[in-house]
Formats: structure tokens, C-alpha cells, sequence
């Protein structure tokens, strides 16, 4: 199956460089010209990598990187005019895995993309998140227990993936309500309850155990 890739560039030129280019060498793309139009496209299917340049239309690419890195470990390489090694370090600890100074070389963009690709897929070979006899499949983006899959919702995944990260940590409502939802948690209503109701009432059917406790008046987090 080909890689696919986001190039998310506002010049048009550059954007349709790229993407005849990388066509060219088997990969499949999409394209975006501003911010707006890249969390679309990010919203409506993964992408092995994302090529992106940094002062967009609507929304930069600092902003970009932090939603995505809220949710997703997609690579990202940057492409930017912007020299300033301040800022190149700033978008690395924001989660970018390479920055790529403009006018750039086609191929060195392409190997740029061959070693973060193998980076990456090596990676996630070996990620794996577990409490006891439950496995989360991060490859795979599945749940087992005792190898039997479990059958859970987008959200519901994205709850237990959140406990099983952060095995100690005590998540409230609005914690958990901002990371999943990605939405501003204003006030007390029973949206984190449900899911947080179905998802343990899914485990317990199909494992037995008790994976997801309750500290009152706090949160939620992952049972010893």
C-alpha cells in the first residue's frame, strides 16, 4: 500500500511541485493551502507523514503541530523560510520530526521523508500499551484481551489509550473531556460518564476484570 501524505503549503506552486513529484516516486497525496483546510483534512483520515510550512492562512503550523500532537504521533516534517534556529528548535519540541529551510531540493525532501518514514514505522513495530492481559495494539489500533479483540468506539479507544499511557495519573472530567473531544470542557454534563460508563462495562464483559477506577471527587484513572 503506498504511504500517504498531507502537503499543507499555501504557495501553490511549491504545493503542486510536491505533489507531482511525490506522485512521481508511488506515493499518494492531498493537498491543503491553509490551516483551516489541514485540520480538515487531518480530521478525515491518517496520513504516514505531513509536509508542512509553518505561516499558513486562518492557522500556523505551530498550532497545527500542538492539535496533532494532542491525538496522533503522525511524523511531520516542516518546510519553512523561517532561518532562526529558535524557531527551528521551538517547532522540534512542539513535536515536528525534521525542519527543512526553503528553497529546498526535491530530493533531499525525499530522503528527508524515507528516513523519518523508516523511523517511524520501526517505531510503532514495537509500540504496544498493556495492563495485565489487555494489550492496546497501537499498530494495529486494536484491543485484546487474552488475544480475543474487543470491540470499542473511536472515543472509547481514545479514553483507555489516554489510562493505559498514564497508568497513575488522575484524569477530571475536563482533562479528559479537552483531550478527547479537543473542545474547551465548560461545564458539568454526563458526556464523560457515558463513555466512561460503556467503556468499563465493555471491558468488564469481555475480560472479567475491573480496569478503569473511580476517585471521587477527582476523576478517573487506570486500577492498580
Amino acid at each position: 500500500m503506498n504511504k500517504k501524505i498531507l502537503i499543507v503549503e499555501d504557495d501553490k506552486e511549491i504545493n503542486a511541485m510536491l505533489e507531482s513529484f511525490l506522485t512521481q516516486k508511488g506515493y499518494d497525496v492531498w493537498k491543503a493551502l491553509d490551516g483551516k483546510s489541514a485540520t480538515e483534512q487531518m480530521a478525515e483520515r491518517e496520513y504516514d507523514l505531513i509536509l508542512m510550512d509553518l505561516m499558513l492562512p486562518f492557522k500556523s503550523g505551530e498550532q497545527l503541530i500542538r492539535e496533532l500532537r494532542k491525538s496522533r504521533e503522525t511524523p511531520v516534517i516542516v518546510l519553512s523560510a523561517k532561518t532562526m534556529m529558535e524557531t527551528r528548535l521551538e517547532v522540534l519540541r512542539l513535536g515536528a520530526d525534521d525542519y527543512i529551510l526553503k528553497p529546498f531540493d526535491l530530493n533531499e525532501v525525499l530522503v528527508r521523508m524515507e528516513v523519518v518514514l523508516r523511523r517511524s514505522i520501526k517505531e510503532e513495530k514495537n509500540r504496544e500499551l498493556s495492563c495485565g492481559k489487555l494489550l492496546f495494539s497501537l499498530t494495529e489500533n486494536c484491543v485484546t484481551f487474552e488475544g480475543k479483540k474487543i470491540t470499542l468506539t473511536a472515543k472509547e479507544m481514545h479514553l483507555l489509550r489516554l489510562f493505559l499511557e498514564n497508568p497513575k495519573k488522575v484524569y477530571t472530567k475536563a482533562n479528559l473531556y479537552e483531550s478527547v473531544w479537543d473542545d474547551v470542557y465548560y461545564y458539568e454534563d454526563n458526556t464523560i460518564n457515558v463513555h466512561i460508563s460503556n467503556l468499563r462495562n465493555k471491558l468488564k464483559k469481555a475480560t472479567g476484570q475491573d480496569f478503569i477506577e473511580t476517585v471521587w471527587g477527582i476523576g478517573y484513572r487506570l486500577k492498580e
